[in-house]
């Protein structure tokens, strides 16, 4: 009797968690196409208002990569009524902050300011949109940020190409296979016209969201909204062409040599479903499961129990079309690579074969239901999910609806799914190498 008491009590503060979370917010669209996502949350005086383009490293040519990522630099450089440097000024002296990100499917810029300095992050986003400077000056300076950046990020950065190395095999067909920053060759040959094609591509109203979240009036916003964005123009539709892999039927073997390096590393790569996909919350269940932090079952058994690995890492890759999985370790002393990926291999079967014990399962519950709060725990945090739900998953409530879809998910799911997709010929092999040393 007091077990089911106290279970009902646990659902009861479970439910009464979920309603306190809720997040209210109203979307419609601008004549022009905007998507716009209005958050009202009054508890505090900040506001953020964020944009993101629906274009990421898959939408660029092959013999252009790397124009996405470029971007996030250059729209920083100024605009008809923005002089070059004094964006970030302009956002330091009202308070606020910002920044921008790229991935393979979208582009993100967001601001953070005192809630009456609203009008200037709306201004500064429909100067991005409406009014970009693409000039020589611009773009030969944030060709050399973009250089300098790869250097110290992949070239010059220990087991820095891991993630270029994994997806160039992991996909023949698909523009994930090259990676975000893409080629500098590519940057350096490129002309303006070329630049100012992508702009006039991807960079227009329809092609993005923009969300504003936080201690707003939402009438008065939406006035500031229309008048802001609604003279844009429309672009013209993207024409998207949508590339499928042939599944992997073979393990696919390769290496790679890193100067950078002294360890050496296994990294095996799965190929999961798009992010909006069950399956691919599935998957990020068994990820965490077995290779997410100290608490994860391989790194408890590979480094604190036997002592074979200094590390196990994983990097689960949530995109539009496809997702992934990709495990790895680094062994220690005179213990092998071979030796890693058995004992990875082992728990995978574990998992594709015995049910994950009650304890286990409710610890990945907790886990997620910690990364839910604190991925929303900040007005910035709000409109980022709301505007990936949005453009990504095609469902903004999903801000919502996500931690009882964990919830939903079975320990006999998390088996099946685990059997469907992590097998050993369903995945990329990477043997991560120092450089060989001249015989010489």
């Amino acid at each position: 009797m007091k077990r089911h008491l106290l279970l009902a009590l646990v659902l009861l503060v479970s439910l009464n968690f979920l309603i306190a979370q809720e997040v209210t917010f109203e979307e419609y669209d601008l004549d022009n196409g905007l998507h716009v996502i209005l958050h009202q949350d009054n508890s505090a005086p900040v506001v953020t208002t964020a944009v993101m383009y629906h274009v990421g490293s898959k939408d660029e040519d092959p013999d252009k990569t790397g124009f996405a990522h470029f971007f996030e630099h250059l729209l920083f450089e100024g605009t008809k009524n923005i002089d070059r440097g004094e964006w970030d000024k302009i956002v330091s002296s009202n308070g606020g902050s910002g920044n921008a990100n790229t991935f393979l499917d979208r582009t993100y810029y967001y601001e953070t300011f005192p809630s009456n300095s609203l009008e200037v992050g709306l201004w500064l986003e429909s100067e991005r949109m409406m009014h970009p400077i693409i000039g020589e000056i611009g773009v030969n300076t944030q060709k050399e940020v973009v250089q300098e950046e790869r250097r110290l990020r992949v070239d010059n950065s220990p087991y820095g190409a891991f993630f270029e190395q994994l997806l160039k095999n992991l996909y023949e067909k698909h523009p994930y296979r090259w990676g975000v920053i893409g080629s500098l060759d590519h940057l350096a040959s490129a002309t303006l016209d070329d630049f100012k094609k992508f702009n006039k591509t991807y960079y227009v109203p329809n092609n993005a969201v923009l969300v504003v979240a936080g201690d707003i009036d939402k009438e008065k916003t939406k006035k500031m909204v229309a008048d802001y964005f609604g003279p844009i123009p429309r672009g013209a539709s993207i024409d998207r062409t949508e590339i499928r892999e042939e599944p992997i039927s073979n393990t696919i073997m390769a290496k790679y040599h890193d100067p950078n390096i002294q360890i050496p590393a296994i990294l095996l790569a799965y190929r999961t479903p798009g992010q909006a996909e069950r399956d691919a919350y599935v998957i990020n269940m068994i990820s965490t499961y077995l290779s997410d932090g100290e608490s994860s079952k391989l790194y408890k058994k590979l480094v604190d129990e036997k002592k074979i690995a200094l590390q196990i890492f994983s990097v689960p890759i949530d995109a539009e079309d496809y997702s992934s999985y990709i495990v790895g370790g680094l062994p220690v002393g005179d213990n092998s690579i071979q030796e890693i990926k058995d004992e990875i291999d082992a728990e995978i079967l574990k998992v594709q074969t015995d049910l994950i014990s009650e304890k286990d399962y409710q610890k990945l519950l907790n886990k997620f239901e910690n990364r839910f709060v604190n991925a929303n725990s900040s007005i910035s945090g709000i409109a980022n999910s709301l505007a990936e739900n949005y453009m990504l998953r095609d469902n903004t409530n999903l801000i919502n609806e996500e931690l009882g879809i964990y919830r939903s998910i079975t320990r006999e799911e998390i088996r099946e799914v685990a059997k469907k997709y992590l097998k050993v010929n369903q995945r990329v092999e990477l043997e991560y190498l120092p450089e060989q040393k001249d015989a010489n």
